[in-house]
């Protein structure tokens, strides 16, 4: 069975209204053109939260050689690929922004739970891929800004497109940033970002600015249908992170980098590790885990299989095949798994 293998997927790039895309070129070898669709869903069971949706597929990954989308094989095989996991758990994008995003916050669990119905906030990560000239990132509140500061500054959004910059901090970001975001963070991605975003299983932003570039939000695109009163309450004013943190080695022998980006300093949630092949061989034995290949080629073997993988490839291995497989060339890949 196709899960007896690693598990390849078709393209899944998502409509957004902000645009962006063109650094795909170097990540997938797509044309070096910006648009509305700048994301590329890796390996998701999500439904992307559109306000008109393009179907009941949008955002879920369909697999490669299979009349079969990922959601739908899980509920069909679910031991097989995730084991004992109640659910996958995870959801990885690559997403290029040439605008910035508008402020925003994702929220956390007893948020989402109350006012979605839903056991997932948005916890998620960023590993920077790449950059344009300017590129950065805005997250935190200054200091002393109050909750009814922002308020105003939503009303001014609609004459003022750079009202909201005045209110949160900002920095700059380089190739193999790690940044993490967790629930009810005000923060925007910056025009210029190559990013690998691994986060929860949702697609809830509350992003209460009016504009998004030349789009103009509907009220509904900025609060999810909340009334403003409660749409704020998924943002902590007070709240403070440490800025991007060094990434812990766990092993560095025989051609294999492995460290350790995003684990249980950050989140419950989920861990992100990043493989750096020098001539190596990398033993996957993780169940229900995805990989995407940033940078270099690299071979799949095991089980009777050969596979060349090179930058912009994504695969998963699922519990069927956990320690069946491994990868080994000159490469960096990222790894990632449902805690």
């Amino acid at each position: 069975m196709f899960y007896d293998y690693p598990i390849f997927f078709e393209r899944n790039r998502v409509y957004r209204v902000y645009k962006g895309g063109k650094l795909f070129s170097g990540l997938f070898g797509d044309e070096p053109e910006d648009g509305n669709y700048p994301e590329e869903w890796i390996a998701s069971d999500v439904h992307a939260v559109q306000e008109k949706s393009a179907g009941p597929h949008e955002g879920v990954s369909k697999i490669k050689g299979e009349d079969l989308y990922l959601d739908e094989a899980i509920e069909k095989y679910k031991t097989e690929i995730i084991g004992n996991r109640s659910e996958w758990g995870i959801l990885t994008k690559a997403l290029d922004s040439a605008i910035r995003l508008p402020m925003q916050a994702h929220p956390d669990k007893a948020f989402s739970k109350k006012y979605f119905n839903s056991n997932h906030g948005k916890e998620e990560s960023w590993i920077v891929l790449d950059t344009r000239p300017g590129a950065k990132v805005f997250y935190e509140f200054k200091d002393g800004v109050t909750i009814d500061e922002f308020s105003a500054a939503i009303d001014k959004s609609e004459n003022d497109a750079g009202v909201m910059e005045t209110l949160v901090k900002s920095m700059p970001v380089k190739k193999g940033d790690v940044i993490f975001i967790p629930g009810k963070m005000v923060h925007a991605i910056g025009a210029g970002c190559l990013m690998l975003e691994v986060q929860e299983p949702s697609d809830w932003t509350v992003q209460p600015e009016r504009w998004c570039g030349d789009h103009r939000l509907t009220d509904k695109e900025m609060t999810l249908g909340l009334d403003r009163q409660t749409a704020l309450k998924c943002f902590d004013v007070n709240m403070r992170y440490p800025h991007p943190q060094k990434p812990i080695t766990e092993k560095n022998e025989d051609g294999v980098l492995y460290e350790s980006l995003i684990d249980e300093r950050n989140t419950k949630e989920f861990i992100v590790h990043r493989i750096t092949l020098k001539d190596g061989k990398y033993d996957m034995n993780l169940p229900g885990s995805v990989y995407i290949v940033i940078e270099g080629e690299a071979e799949i073997t095991g089980d009777g299989y050969e596979k060349e993988v090179k930058k912009g490839d994504y695969f998963v291995i699922s519990a069927a095949a956990e320690g069946k497989y491994s990868i080994s060339g000159n490469a960096q890949i990222i790894e990632c798994w449902k805690k």
